[in-house]
């Protein structure tokens, strides 16, 4: 059985990039638009793939789930967790643009507020997710609807999927790799991020090198 459900392996991506955005927005530089448009472009893609991803576990994930049997109550608890964080996820949105147009000090420790908020929710979640549900994607991995499930969530164009993995590895460690590689062959994973990725390399990669 893997360790790691590639769920939990894109869970460790959304906390990496909310730490990432908390030490970021702590050191902003009062009146540097330049690193504020760099922080847009980042988040610009952790907002496209936290919202995709609860999308998908709605439409896609939680079916297949209940099909193995976890409880459709507890999965409405998930629901229920997924639209509080819409609610920190918006008001971030709104700071973060703010950001982008101003630069300004004021604007950076608003985002910095907003942004703690996000994550206490959504790691909350998070933790609470993978304490009730990581089990049955593990002990079911092999079970025809989970397959079905994959193939339902790889249903995507090679632009998203590029951008997808080049970001689910961006810091990942031996444990998160392994369960991204072990749903996606290393050599189709090289070719997909290579010829794909490249929009993340360079637009939002730098960023947390900055």
């Amino acid at each position: 059985m893997a360790e790691m459900s590639m769920n939990k392996a894109i869970h460790a991506a959304f906390r990496r990039d909310l730490d990432r955005f908390i030490d970021a927005l702590g050191r902003f530089p009062a009146g540097d638009r330049q690193r504020a448009m760099q922080l847009t472009a980042a988040w610009r893609n952790f907002d496209e793939q936290l919202v995709r991803h609860h999308e998908g576990e709605h439409e896609i994930a939680w079916p297949a789930l209940e099909k193995v049997g976890v409880s459709r109550d507890l999965l409405a608890q998930m629901d229920a967790e997924h639209d509080t964080m819409a609610t920190a996820l918006a008001t971030t949105r709104s700071a973060m643009a703010a950001l982008h147009g101003s630069g300004s000090a004021e604007d950076a420790a608003a985002a910095l507020t907003a942004m703690r908020e996000l994550q206490r929710v959504t790691v909350q979640h998070l933790d609470h997710e993978e304490a009730e549900i990581e089990a049955a994607y593990l002990e079911n991995q092999n079970r025809p609807e989970i397959k079905a499930m994959g193939r339902e969530f790889a249903k995507v164009g090679p632009v998203q999927g590029g951008t997808f993995f080049a970001w689910a590895l961006d810091g990942a460690g031996p444990a998160e790799s392994a369960a991204i590689t072990g749903t996606v062959p290393k050599p189709v994973l090289a070719v997909i991020t290579g010829l794909f990725g490249r929009s993340y390399r360079t637009t939002v990669a730098p960023v947390w090198r900055s």
